[in-house]
């Protein structure tokens, strides 16, 4: 039923091994198994330089973020042969808490080196700053990278409410709907847009996301989506969610 009504799924939390050193499977098979499951597009959000990421540390600035992109890139790619869109985004770090970078792209990071060591709060101001989004990536998790729970309503523009990781019933690391239930309460209590994603880092897919009842053109069409109040649904795989997180 809610497919009919919102035939467009997007993953909006996804990994490849070319910039990830927690995943497994590169760009091109990523797109593939989004592609075979019925995706109508994905966002690449790669862990990013104080994160999880496989990029030499002592690369220069332009070379490293070259390096960053290429599971992106890969992923484009195949996604224009396939009929697949690929979207850019990076996955931020600051000592365990995460953070979810929409509406930049290669080009904006390799112009704006000072958002390596920004703050948080200066990460925000420069993501707004440039027509973009930042959403806190699974606030609620416990995990032994992260070493306390951090939040930061006032530096975020939105909350990952789902996280197929947490909830999916494929979920095999990370499993605790719990996370998602103090997240979602969590954004509704400081009146936060919420997103959903899967956080995958193999070609074997949760199924999570967000659905749409129109087609998405570009990441900043994306953000414009969230942010200005437009109708979607979230999902884990398994569950259907209104936007406000309630399982339909």
């Amino acid at each position: 039923m809610f497919k009919k009504e919102y035939p467009y799924l997007y993953e909006t939390h996804m990994h490849t091994c070319e910039s990830s050193a927690c995943a497994r499977s590169t760009g091109k098979e990523m797109a593939q198994a989004a592609k075979e499951a019925g995706y109508t597009g994905i966002i690449i959000t790669d862990h990013s330089w104080y994160g999880n990421n496989c990029i030499d540390a002592g690369l220069g600035w332009e070379e490293w973020i070259t390096q960053f992109a290429k599971g992106y890139e890969n992923a484009r790619k195949w996604g224009e042969q396939i009929g697949l869109d690929v979207f850019f985004g990076y996955e931020s770090c600051y000592h365990g808490t995460e953070f979810l970078v929409y509406g930049v792209d290669k080009e904006w990071l390799l112009s704006h080196p000072q958002i390596k060591d920004a703050s948080i709060k200066e990460q925000h101001q420069l993501i707004k700053t440039a027509g973009g989004m930042v959403i806190h990536a699974h606030p609620y998790r416990e995990a032994g990278y992260i070493p306390e729970i951090r939040l930061f309503p006032e530096d975020v523009d939105g909350v990952e409410g789902i996280n197929a990781a947490h909830s999916s019933s494929k979920s095999t690391g990370h499993h605790c709907p719990e996370f998602d239930s103090r997240a979602i309460a969590y954004a509704r209590k400081q009146a936060l847009p919420m997103t959903a994603g899967s956080d995958v880092h193999t070609s074997r897919l949760l199924g999570g996301g967000m659905a749409f009842k129109r087609k998405l053109h570009s990441i900043e069409d994306f953000c414009q989506a969230v942010l200005g109040g437009e109708e979607y649904l979230l999902t884990n795989g398994d569950t259907w969610f209104s936007k406000a997180g309630e399982p339909l």
